[in-house]
C-alpha cells in the first residue's frame, strides 16, 4: 500500500515527510529541482511505513542507492507555500550513510527524478562542500543548516516559517 501521508483541501496542505543527510568527505548530497533551491533528499511517508523505511525507499527510488540510518538528527515543523495554499509539514531528518559507495557518483552532479501526485519532477543531485553551507548557500529548510554543520549530541527540534 503506497499511500503518501499528504492531505490537500481547498484551503491548506498537510505533509508528513522524511529527509536524509548524507555527508561524505566534507560534502553533503542535496537535491535540486529545476529552477528551485537545494533541499535535503527525502520524500513523503507512506501509510503504515516507518520514517526509516520511507527514507531507505526514497533513496533507492530517487538515486538507486541503498543507505543505512545512523541517527535521528532533527524534527522540523515547516510552514511554507504549496502553490497558493499554506502547507504545514512535519519532517524527520536522519543522518545516513551509503551501504555501497559504488552505487552513485561520489562527486559533482548527477540526475534523477521523483514522482509527486503522478507528476514527474526532474532533479539534480549535487555534492556540495559544507563550506558553501557555512557561506550562506540557500538550502531548504534554512533553519536545519546550523544543526547539519554543528551537530548536537541529541535530536533537535526546529520551526521554519516561510509563510
Amino acid at each position: 500500500m503506497n499511500k503518501d501521508i499528504l492531505f490537500k483541501t481547498e484551503e491548506y496542505v498537510f505533509s508528513y515527510r522524511v529527509g536524509g543527510i548524507l555527508i561524505r568527505n566534507g560534502k553533503i548530497l542535496l537535491q535540486r529541482p529545476e529552477n528551485d533551491d537545494f533541499a535535503i533528499i527525502g520524500g513523503h511517508v507512506s501509510l503504515l511505513e516507518t520514517t526509516e523505511e520511507t527514507l531507505k525507499r526514497e533513496f533507492e527510488e530517487e538515486i538507486h542507492a541503498k543507505i543505512e540510518i545512523d541517527k535521528l538528527l532533527a524534527v522540523g515543523e515547516v510552514f511554507f507555500p504549496w502553490g497558493k495554499k499554506p502547507c504545514h509539514q512535519i519532517c524527520f531528518y536522519y543522518k545516513v550513510h551509503l551501504t555501497d559507495e559504488k552505487e552513485i557518483p561520489l562527486d559533482g552532479i548527477f540526475h534523477g527524478y521523483d514522482d509527486l501526485g503522478n507528476e514527474r519532477i526532474n532533479l539534480d543531485f549535487c555534492w556540495v562542500d559544507l563550506e558553501e553551507l557555512k557561506n550562506g548557500l540557500k538550502v531548504y529548510p534554512e533553519e536545519l543548516v546550523p544543526y547539519i554543520l554543528e551537530e548536537q549530541g541529541g535530536t533537535v527540534h526546529f520551526v521554519s516559517k516561510q509563510i
